[in-house]
């Protein structure tokens, strides 16, 4: 009997976190690069539009993650790993996985979502296996529940795959009006198919059941898709080279920034001199600490383009990154000014200019720095470097609202909680600043008490098992 109900106990706590994990972006590394997220948003405006969405509220955010995914988790945010960006053969296969997601979001699809059936129907087998537990059977509780969550599972399945082939056929539309070819949404399919091959999963699971999967199979995603794709006005449509060229640009950093080095190094090695190899070079003796190779890397990418405004980026960031922040101004001065102050290169230029701890640079790194959160408030690092001009300068209610401003962006409510509070206590009652604590309180206060709330909940769940 006790064995019994013990056995029950884990079940009834897998379940728990089965039913109630977070999503996976929170628990994800999101990389933040200016170049990058220029190129996705060029690459993804007219899909965006194709959708009936905003691209002023769509965003794209990059993940840092080998496996070649892309997802949703709510909202109008799609998320794309690392690894697809490597993977990759050209940027109109990302446009393909870009046009799938987006029809995600149209239809209201949410990795994580409960509805569909799936939440009472598991609901329901544990009622059950609960009531026969209590009535002194736990071993048929336990096999009640376990069938209504394999009920649960093959209905959550169906609904899953269901999703999956309207994100295709919206993701074919999308694609066709924005007038971009369908040929990178079946390259990439086909690419995930040889990947399933070559890791043995069809191999090794020759009586694979295709309704135990999340997804409909790539070769019946592919046979569906081709004949949808081909007969598109836009199949023929070929991608701008400028931007394919950006593409491999980004390609390339990304994979020397992510890779490990000796992959990257074997990848792009020292005889090629292409633009793409110098730029993954850089990154990647950056990372191993070579700051020599790095900056001379670095030069030859400035030298064929002496006004690139991301090559004199990188060019500052290893200056200022090998302990040279003076000689990082340079550079970061221009390519700040050259992009009209796009935030992410202005607050490494406002992180040098305070790392030059030069008192006569301080009103500049201010001046800097709070354009670049005025124009991205979700800038962490942004805010930290600002609460250091903040401090410098001895404005102690203005140190506590950046604080503020980058736990509540971290997710640390209790962080922000108590800096608001204490901005708020030497900031002028009624200024923007003062408001925008407030703002920061308010929601920090009801983040905090949920978590109490879970904490007390879980605790109580402890209990009873």
């Amino acid at each position: 009997m006790m064995a019994g109900m013990k056995r029950l106990a884990l079940l009834l706590a897998f379940l728990c976190i089965a039913v109630f994990s977070a999503g996976p972006a929170m628990a994800q590394v999101m990389l933040r690069d200016a170049e990058t997220e220029n190129l996705l948003n060029e690459a993804s405006r007219g899909l965006i539009s194709a959708a009936g969405l905003s691209p002023n509220n769509v965003r794209i955010v990059l993940i840092q993650d080998p496996s070649i995914n892309a997802f949703v988790a709510g909202g109008q945010v799609v998320y794309l790993h690392t690894g697809l960006i490597d993977k990759a053969g050209n940027l109109n296969e990302v446009q393909g996985v870009i046009a799938h997601e987006l029809g995600h979001i149209v239809g209201g699809h949410a990795v994580f979502q409960r509805d569909g059936g799936y939440g009472s129907v598991s609901l329901l087998s544990l009622a059950l296996g609960l009531a026969a537990a209590a009535a002194g059977a736990p071993d048929a509780g336990m096999a009640i529940m376990m069938a209504g969550q394999r009920a649960a599972i093959g209905k959550y399945l169906a609904y899953s795959r269901s999703q999956e082939s309207s994100a295709d056929a919206a993701g074919v539309r999308f694609l066709n009006v924005a007038g971009i070819s369908g040929r990178g949404m079946l390259e990439f399919f086909k690419r995930l198919q040889n990947l399933q091959f070559s890791y043995g999963f069809y191999s090794s699971n020759p009586e694979l059941d295709p309704f135990g999967q999340t997804h409909p199979m790539s070769g019946e995603r592919i046979a569906t898709l081709t004949e949808d794709l081909q007969k598109q006005p836009s199949w023929n449509a070929q991608t701008p080279p400028e931007l394919e060229t950006r593409f491999k640009r980004v390609q390339a950093k990304l994979r020397g920034y992510v890779n490990e080095p000796e992959q990257t190094l074997k990848l792009y090695p020292p005889s090629d001199q292409s633009i793409y190899a110098h730029y993954a070079r850089a990154y990647a003796y950056h990372r191993k600490g070579f700051p020599d190779q790095a900056r001379a890397e670095t030069e030859a990418l400035v030298a064929t383009q002496p006004n690139d405004p991301y090559f004199l980026e990188l060019e500052g960031q290893i200056m200022l990154e090998s302990g040279d922040p003076r000689g990082a101004l340079v550079p970061l001065r221009k390519a700040t000014e050259s992009t009209n102050f796009q935030p992410l290169i202005a607050s490494t230029f406002g992180h040098a200019l305070l790392a030059t701890e030069d008192p006569a640079n301080l009103a500049e790194a201010e001046r800097v720095l709070r354009q670049a959160v005025a124009r991205d408030r979700e800038n962490p690092y942004a805010w930290h470097q600002l609460g250091m001009v903040y401090e410098r300068k001895g404005d102690e209610p203005r140190v506590a609202l950046a604080t503020a401003e980058r736990a509540n962006l971290t997710g640390d409510p209790g962080v922000a909680l108590m800096s608001a509070r204490r901005a708020m206590g030497g900031l002028p009652p009624g200024s923007p600043d003062w408001i925008r604590a407030q703002d920061i309180m308010m929601v920090s206060q009801t983040a905090v008490e949920e978590m109490q709330r879970n904490g007390r909940r879980n605790r109580m769940n402890v209990t009873a098992q």
